[in-house]
């Protein structure tokens, strides 16, 4: 079995592309659903961000599985385009263990060194083992990744590498609204409850917002969020009503479709006032026309990563890269002798199966052999099978970890005409 992975993201997809993939919560499950069903898939979960959308997957066979994997993630396209599939990147085995390692830690961000993508991961492991869908090798595989981003943000400073992508889009916002102290003493208006809201409304008060608006589609959550930080919550159908007494927009829902379009905001506009908007869901909530209407500033992904990509790379993120690399090579190191133990698990069992045989056998022969001389005899033998198999044990777990095609846990099997279904049931205990 081999991990799989097959995605698309900020690096290989614009947002265009983005937007007809993206899925809402309910879409999220239906897609984990869908891949788990597959007949190649033995474990798989989904890791869904608001500018990516990756399948992580076990698998028995890798053609198949892609293909079909592919198909599904490109289903809200109606199917796999000449147009989508370049945008697609699969990672394999141990490439696939490397990749979820480097976003964990924050080094695949659109904002590099984010820590939101920890908890989007521990969503995605949870997500997959309430569904029933994450077994052993993914569960090991993300909680050593989530460990690996733990320990990326507590050893480092890769959190201040970039700035933060709410930091980034209200910088150019105050910008905007000519706001020299930022934030500060702003008006804002805040669609959406989830966890890029929370993050949102977090920063505003930080940054000393003069009034904050929570709108949402259930109400309970918008009361809930906005009880937390001191703001106001209001129904998602007052939200025109609330736009013609703010400076900012913050929208940033799981929503499929456009929430808010230049029709609707020329209607709720009593002024001219400056008014930044910032889009931060995926797919969009906002129009692109909105930027189109007098005194309106707006900031979405797009924008945000045209100015993103341009950061250079730091110290911090050379010292992620090192955590990353230490983590990846002891990962694969355990993961590769683990694969081997299988074998050398039934290859034991096999010969202390001879060596039992072979000692009834003796008995059997030797009826009046006392007890002092039998005993010399079994751990004699034993002693002589443990002494033959040791060297070779020792040294196929060694080779486990160099690179290469040969499988030498397939050849020490083949040697010794080990049974397929003793290995595949040591598989099975230790959920290798």
């Amino acid at each position: 079995m081999s991990v799989l992975v097959v995605g698309l993201s900020h690096n290989s997809a614009p947002v265009t592309v983005l937007e007809q993939v993206a899925r809402d919560s309910e879409g999220t499950l239906k897609l984990i659903r869908d891949v788990a069903d597959n007949e190649h898939v033995v474990e798989a979960t989904v890791l869904s961000t608001c500018n990516r959308i990756e399948v992580y997957a076990e698998v028995d066979r890798f053609h198949g599985s892609v293909e079909a994997i592919s198909r599904m993630i490109l289903g809200p396209t109606g199917g796999v385009h000449d147009d989508f599939v370049p945008h697609l990147y699969v990672h394999y085995d141990d490439g696939a263990v490397s990749h979820l390692f480097h976003v964990a830690s924050g080094l695949d961000s659109m904002v590099v060194g984010e820590s939101q993508i920890l908890g989007q991961a521990r969503e995605a492991l949870r997500v997959g083992q309430e569904s029933g869908t994450v077994g052993p090798a993914l569960n090991s595989l993300f909680q050593q990744a989530l460990r690996v981003g733990k320990r990326s943000h507590a050893e480092t400073d890769i959190d201040r590498a970039g700035p933060s992508l709410v930091n980034a889009a209200l910088e150019q916002a105050a910008v905007h609204i000519a706001r020299p102290d930022g934030a500060a003493g702003l008006r804002a208006l805040v669609v959406g409850a989830g966890a890029m809201a929370g993050l949102s409304v977090a920063t505003l008060v930080r940054a000393g917002a003069e009034s904050i608006v929570i709108a949402n589609r259930t109400p309970a959550r918008a009361t809930r969020l906005a009880d937390a930080y001191g703001a106001r919550a209001v129904r998602l159908a007052d939200v025109q009503g609330e736009l013609a007494s703010v400076d900012l927009l913050i929208s940033c829902t799981d929503s499929v479709g456009i929430l808010l379009d230049a029709t609707s905001l020329r209607a709720a506009r009593t002024s001219g006032a400056p008014l930044a908007i910032i889009d931060l869901a995926m797919p969009r909530d906002v129009d692109p026309a909105v930027a189109d209407e007098p005194g309106v500033h707006l900031i979405d992904l797009t924008t945000l990563a045209e100015e993103l990509e341009s950061a250079g790379e730091r110290s911090e993120v050379a010292d992620v890269r090192r955590i990353v690399g230490q983590e990846l090579q002891a990962f694969l190191a355990a993961r590769h002798a683990a694969a081997v133990t299988p074998t050398v698990v039934a290859l034991r069992t096999m010969a202390t199966g001879v060596v039992e045989t072979e000692l009834q056998r003796l008995a059997g022969r030797l009826p009046d052999l006392d007890d002092e001389a039998r005993a010399e005899i079994e751990m004699t033998v034993r002693r002589v099978a443990d002494k033959l198999l040791h060297q070779p044990t020792v040294r196929v777990r060694e080779l486990a970890n160099e690179t290469g095609a040969v499988s030498y846990a397939a050849a020490l099997a083949e040697l010794f005409s080990l049974d397929p279904d003793a290995v595949e049931a040591v598989t099975r205990v230790e959920g290798v």
